[in-house]
């Protein structure tokens, strides 16, 4: 070792050589960073998409559970409806005799409508109420309306049809003939109101109206 002396006499010793640095201590290369990098971002990979198919399966499961709840919990809440499907395109025919005689049935019924089931109390609430509401629909009526006041009548009276039938099915044996000739004399005027509508009659549909109001404020009375 070659012996040097410093400005103030302190000798040092250097070394022959510089050491070489272990090869496991060496900074990897770009190469095998890239390899090292990529072997890396399979794993990830491959565990980013087993926890992906993981969560999917368990979100078809909730998914699925969640529909079959919701399905049953829609068919609770509309059983009223489920129950009670009539009138349908087929009429059924009523229980008690609240039909026009010739036909079996009434010209004004229209079909294709759901009736929830609400009652003996409910149908009888709904009888007062859609009298009430034909009472106005005198002020609708004009020449170039008579098609809604057809529509309107048809709506409401096809809903009182049936409610009349069900009151009167439930009524005591004292009642059923009184309720029923109301029913009749009330839906004979309603079939009057219809016929002059089709003959586009205005001043007949009118005087049909006027006495009809009459038998309204009766039901009214009646289901107050």
């Amino acid at each position: 070792m070659a012996q040097l002396g410093n400005l103030y006499g302190v000798t040092e010793s250097l070394p022959a050589a510089i050491p070489k640095v272990p090869y496991i201590l060496r900074a990897p290369t770009k190469k095998s960073c890239n390899i090292i990098c990529h072997a890396k971002k399979l794993e990830d990979s491959h565990q980013n998409t087993s926890r992906r198919s993981v969560i999917s399966i368990a979100s078809i499961a909730l998914l699925s559970q969640l529909g079959t709840n919701n399905a049953s919990l829609a068919e609770e809440e509309n059983k009223l409806w489920l129950d009670y499907p009539y009138p349908l395109p087929g009429l059924r025919p009523a229980e008690n005799k609240i039909y026009n005689e010739e036909t079996g049935t009434r010209s004004f019924l229209k079909t294709g409508l759901y009736m929830a089931n609400i009652g003996t109390k409910g149908s009888a609430y709904r009888l007062g109420k859609y009298a009430f509401d034909l009472m106005a629909l005198g002020d609708l009526i004009g020449q170039d309306t008579l098609n809604y006041v057809r529509k309107y009548l048809r709506l409401k009276g096809t809903f009182m049809y049936y409610d009349f039938d069900k009151v009167i099915s439930a009524a005591p044996v004292d009642d059923k003939q009184p309720l029923t000739d109301l029913a009749n004399r009330l839906f004979n005027n309603f079939e009057k109101i219809q016929e002059a509508i089709k003959l586009k009659d205005l001043a007949r549909t009118q005087s049909c109206y006027d006495d009809t109001t009459v038998i309204l404020q009766e039901v009214m009375d009646r289901f107050a």
